[in-house]
């Protein structure tokens, strides 16, 4: 009998909690007209998460403004409840039966649904004249005493000017979107249809803060304007290239002809499209005559410097090589050109920075590469002059400026000196007495001639004897020189090593301590996998490290590693952190080294 009773209590529970659960949608009205809005709330008593929203385009309709949220919250007698509602207001694109599907929300693990909408849309329908609802409009404040002529015509114009119809391949062009409106209409608002796309051009929207009304001629006639949106475009191939037009859905107000019995002339509100219409680019190509060896891509003014951070230095130190570039022009849209250095430099990839800009004129500031570079040996490096080449819009001519020639001056560093320990003393003995010597040895007070002596004969064939040593030394080390990837294995090696001792160093300093982290891991990875840093890709690496057998969670524990390094150079991190990366790492290395086979 209890377990009924308990069972009967259960289901009366879920029925009481599930009846206490609503989440529904609610629409202002089933039926509408072509050219009428309706209203869509979805209503819940309960706080959900995730909610999914279904696509009212597939549907047939156009969100016209939403979402709008609604909470409220009430205690009376001990009791609480609880409202939220999400609404939008709909455009219908089509007439017929336009079914809104269900939406969709979780709640205490399980997910809520709306039953589906259906509303039909029928033809257009007379609308009265309402209290105007954008009587805050900038363009309605200006146009409360206009003079009607021409009542019946809305006179709204959607208009792009473009700066420049035939400019070269990444050459700047402006399209400023304005609309006009004439004096005898006004305008409440509007909503975009169709935004332009630019295909085959890099664009860049320059943000339109506050709306300013000006008075100007269009066609002949005057009229108020304002501008909608400002583009900043870079075709990227030669030919005819197609904007997309941007095209509004406008409410306007116009005169209906009829007047009031104050003596005012009656207004309409409609909804009236307007498109800028298509434009086409013709975009010339680059010259080909004089075109420069080398040349990236560079279009606009611009200057060019190489900087080394030091000239002088010791092996197994690092310096930065900085490149950059300065001016006006497409700084986002080409690369700076590599610099060649001896095979006795260890050049790392550059770390890429962007200062730049975009305003109407064009992007303008600069952009760099800085290379770290480690001299292995002594000697003096020269690093070849770098060109750098740009086609100039000025002259439409091509320029090429050339950087000086720098000597890097290495000294002998600690890796390649013999290591003394300055603090080892010399072993002495200490003797208290000396015995008395019981054997004597005399010598001759005549010397033996040098002449024809053991020593004479063994300096005289030491050469001889030394010529096959020579000889299997020499091949030792020719088979040795020609070991190129065990050399690199071996300098990646000590790098790897030197760079796990600089990041323990630098624990207390977040950046360095970064660098030199990532700088240890790509090394070892040098060293054991035979891989260029060109190749380090984590698709590479996770292969390579799974076919030598290293285990699958410790080849994701190293790429995550390394990924987060360059993030964690940039983002807030504790002293606790960087001393788990360390140990993370070390960890990590020890482990690929037992299981690299």
């Amino acid at each position: 009998m209890k377990k009924y009773l308990l069972f009967l209590f259960t289901i009366v529970s879920l029925n009481l909690l599930s009846a206490q659960t609503k989440f529904e949608a609610r629409v202002s009205r089933d039926e509408i007209g072509i050219n009428e809005n309706v209203r869509i709330e979805f209503y819940m008593n309960f706080d959900g998460d995730n909610l999914e929203i279904p696509n009212f385009q597939a549907s047939g309709f156009r969100v016209i403004s939403g979402p709008s949220q609604m909470v409220s919250q009430s205690w009376v007698n001990g009791r609480s409840s609880f409202n939220k509602a999400y609404s939008y207001t709909l455009m219908p694109l089509k007439k017929g039966k336009l079914v809104i599907k269900n939406a969709t929300i979780e709640f205490n693990g399980q997910v809520y649904k709306t039953q589906p909408v259906t509303i039909t849309v029928g033809n257009a329908v007379a609308q009265q004249q309402q209290q105007n609802p954008y009587a805050n409009n900038p363009y309605y404040q200006q146009q409360q005493r206009r003079v009607p002529v021409n009542a019946g015509k809305d006179g709204v114009h959607l208009v792009a000017e473009i700066s420049k119809t035939n400019p070269y391949v990444n050459e700047p062009i402006t399209v400023i979107y304005k609309i006009y409106v004439s004096q005898r209409s006004a305008v409440g608002g509007w909503n975009e249809t169709d935004k332009p796309k630019y295909a085959d051009f890099w664009s860049q929207n320059i943000d339109v803060k506050n709306l300013v009304i000006q008075n100007g001629m269009f066609k002949g006639e005057s009229y108020r304007y304002a501008v909608l949106r400002k583009v900043v475009l870079y075709p990227q191939k030669a030919g005819s290239l197609q904007i997309e037009p941007l095209t509004l859905d406008v409410q306007v107000e116009v005169p209906t002809g009829r007047v009031d019995i104050f003596g005012e002339y009656e207004t309409k509100t409609q909804i009236k499209r307007v498109s800028a219409g298509a434009k086409t680019i013709n975009v010339k190509p680059l010259p080909e005559a004089g075109k420069p060896e080398g040349f990236s891509g560079a279009v606009g003014k611009f200057d060019f410097k190489v900087t080394p951070s030091r000239t002088s230095l010791k092996s197994g130190e690092s310096l930065d090589l900085d490149l950059k570039v300065v001016g006006t022009g497409n700084l986002k849209l080409f690369s700076l050109p590599k610099p060649v250095v001896p095979s006795s430099l260890e050049m790392f990839d550059p770390e890429h920075t962007e200062n730049v800009q975009t305003p109407l004129s064009g992007m303008t500031g600069s952009i760099s590469d800085k290379y770290t570079i480690i001299p292995n040996e002594k000697g003096n490096f020269p690093i070849k002059t770098i060109q750098f080449s740009y086609f100039d819009l000025t002259s439409n001519s091509y320029k090429t400026i050339t950087s000086q020639q720098i000597v890097l001056n290495v000294a002998q560093g600690k890796e390649n000196a013999v290591a003394v320990n300055p603090n080892k003393e010399e072993p002495t003995v200490k003797k208290s007495f000396a015995f008395i010597k019981q054997k004597t040895n005399l010598e001759s007070i005549e010397s033996d001639d040098f002449l024809g002596s053991g020593l004479f004969y063994g300096l005289l064939f030491l050469p001889f004897l030394l010529i096959p040593v020579l000889i299997i030394f020499k091949k030792r080390k020719d088979t040795q020189d020609a070991d190129i990837i065990g050399n690199k294995t071996k300098r990646a090696n000590a790098l790897a090593k030197k760079y796990l001792s600089e990041a323990k160093k630098q624990i207390n300093n977040k950046e360095p301590f970064y660098i030199a982290l990532e700088k240890a891991m790509h090394n070892f990875l040098k060293a054991k996998l035979n891989i260029e840093t060109s190749e380090m890709s984590k698709d590479k690496i996770t292969e390579i490290l799974l076919s030598r057998n290293a285990n699958s969670e410790t080849v994701k524990e190293f790429i995550t590693l390394t990924e987060s390094c360059e993030l964690a150079r940039y983002a807030p991190s504790s002293s606790t952190i960087i001393h788990q990366d360390y140990d993370k790492a070390v960890e990590i290395i020890s482990e690929l080294e037992k299981q690299i086979k």
